[in-house]
């Protein structure tokens, strides 16, 4: 049996960092894992870093992303050394789609992100919003902390298009954060059932991938278990 190695894909505002629970969970059983620390300037770019971490591994991969991570696990996804795609509270786009296109039209009632307006073709989110809207289920002090250390999310990334969706010709999961108020859980739903994903929904924040780390890489494994070969 091939087990597949496990590469996770952060999305924007944050970086790789807030992996090391799930990373160490996967690592404690015996998963290798690699961490992309993507720079989210612009789509090509991400599938740029991904690509060069996968050159590191000869066999099957795991591609997980956290938000907009799926968008670039999507494009990504079609590269063939990748066995299966993991959403975590992520958009999942069809061709020819783009976060921006994914948020233009949200369920009525749902709450609105608070993205500051754009400085140099960058985007971040209101520090003083951050922990209700990004990271409502963490401590205080460390949604502060995350809110403290944003990573500028490109507005050439939120553009980027998917020419190629993956999971249309790679199996899917997809952990839906049934708290989020960033991605509203009724698009995750939409999302997961357009892509015939596996779903597994959980009570959590956007940030589930911090708070529930049991739940997240408890998914993750189920994907590999089902590539393995």
């Amino acid at each position: 049996m091939s087990t597949p190695t496990i590469v996770l894909i952060h999305g924007g505002f944050v970086d790789g960092s807030g992996w090391q629970p799930v990373h160490d969970l996967l690592r404690r059983d015996g998963y290798d894992v690699a961490v992309v620390q993507n720079p989210t300037m612009s789509l090509e770019g991400d599938v740029a870093a991904v690509n060069h971490v996968l050159e590191q591994f000869d066999g099957p991969v795991i591609l997980v992303g956290h938000s907009y991570g799926g968008v670039v696990v999507t494009e990504a996804g079609t590269h063939p050394q990748v066995s299966g795609l993991v959403y975590i509270a992520a958009f999942a786009p069809d061709t020819g789609e783009s976060v921006q296109t994914l948020i233009a039209d949200p369920p009525p009632g749902a709450p609105v992100p608070p993205i500051l307006p754009p400085r140099n073709g960058l985007l971040a989110l209101d520090k003083a919003k951050f922990h209700d809207s990004f990271a409502g289920d963490l401590k205080p002090e460390l949604a502060e902390f995350m809110a403290n250390s944003q990573v500028p999310w490109g507005l050439e990334a939120l553009a980027g298009t998917v020419s190629t969706a993956a999971w249309r010709s790679k199996p899917s999961w997809y952990l839906v954060a049934t708290d989020d108020r960033m991605i509203p859980p009724p698009a995750q739903r939409a999302m997961s059932e357009r892509a015939g994903a596996t779903v597994v929904e959980v009570p959590g924040s956007h940030s589930v991938y911090v708070s529930q780390p049991e739940a997240t890489a408890d998914l993750i494994k189920q994907a590999a278990n089902a590539v393995q070969y």
